[in-house]
């Protein structure tokens, strides 16, 4: 198997909105997202699926040595051999890819967040920074379009974060940060035992307006310049806004099922913003 028949694979396998998007990407510019993806999915698969926090640690650290190896001009795993050609044509840099890393390791180290901007600094490195060297993938001429790429990733996020509150609970981890639990008096062990109540719909729905709210203002930010450009970014909007869109539609049913949208589905709204160039 060579290295692009694997990060193919890869990007394939995980079913992600992300991938909708790339499908309508130029060649060139779809080999090169899909091996950052793949990259993205390998060290997020270390924190999901290694149960060992130690372990996970040094699975880690091994891809922030490959990172830098790489970079050396000696990768040696499939991912980065598929990426680093890719590297000085789109102008990505070692520092992004460390801080995908270091987002994953802030799962390892930290379950809980104090407060909203403590969060946003997570959303930052494991979505933000993702969405910075995405938009230099796709084509970003104009330097405002990484404001918009900040804004966007964190919708995305907490888009994500509202969908896995049940499944997130149940590895130990509750994204949504403790002053604003205490704000609409919702308890820990009540997401543990899958309780819902009047309380935690609230609470969900205060979320939920939050990540409306952003992806509005993403879409204001988008200089006009890259608007054909950023695309792929608008497809996954559409994509995740509808998913924040059946979540909220469910009365936030999310402690004990995970909602999401059929692939068919996906496929429409990507191509829908293809075919008509807006969300």
């Amino acid at each position: 198997m060579t290295p692009e028949d694997y990060v193919q694979q890869k990007a394939a396998a995980s079913g992600s909105s992300f991938y909708y998007a790339f499908l309508f990407l130029p060649r060139p510019r779809r080999a090169a997202i899909t091996a950052f993806y793949a990259f993205c999915r390998e060290v997020d698969d270390v924190v999901d699926e290694v149960n060992d926090p130690g372990v996970a640690a040094s699975k880690l650290a091994w891809w922030a040595q490959e990172v830098r190896q790489s970079f050396d001009g000696r990768p040696s795993h499939p991912v980065m051999q598929a990426l680093m050609p890719h590297v000085p044509v789109y102008g990505l840099r070692q520092e992004q890819l460390q801080a995908v890393i270091q987002g994953c390791q802030m799962d390892l180290e930290q379950s809980r967040y104090l407060d909203y901007p403590g969060l946003q600094r997570y959303c930052h490195l494991v979505a933000g920074v993702v969405g910075e060297v995405s938009a230099r993938i796709f084509g970003q001429t104009d330097a405002r379009t990484t404001e918009y790429v900040h804004t966007l990733g964190l919708a995305f996020q907490l888009t994500n974060i509202l969908r896995d509150v049940g499944e997130d609970a149940m590895r130990g981890r509750i994204y949504l940060p403790i002053s604003e639990l205490q704000q609409f008096d919702v308890k820990a062990h009540e997401l543990l035992q899958r309780q819902y109540s009047e309380r935690f719909t609230r609470l969900m729905q205060f979320q939920a307006e939050r990540a409306h709210a952003l992806y509005d203002q993403a879409f204001a930010l988008l200089p006009d310049a890259d608007r054909r450009a950023q695309k792929p970014g608008l497809m996954m909007a559409s994509i995740y806004r509808t998913l924040l869109r059946e979540i909220e539609h469910s009365q936030f049913q999310v402690l004990h099922q995970r909602i999401s949208l059929t692939p068919l589905r996906k496929l429409w709204l990507a191509w829908r913003v293809q075919a008509f160039g807006h969300v």
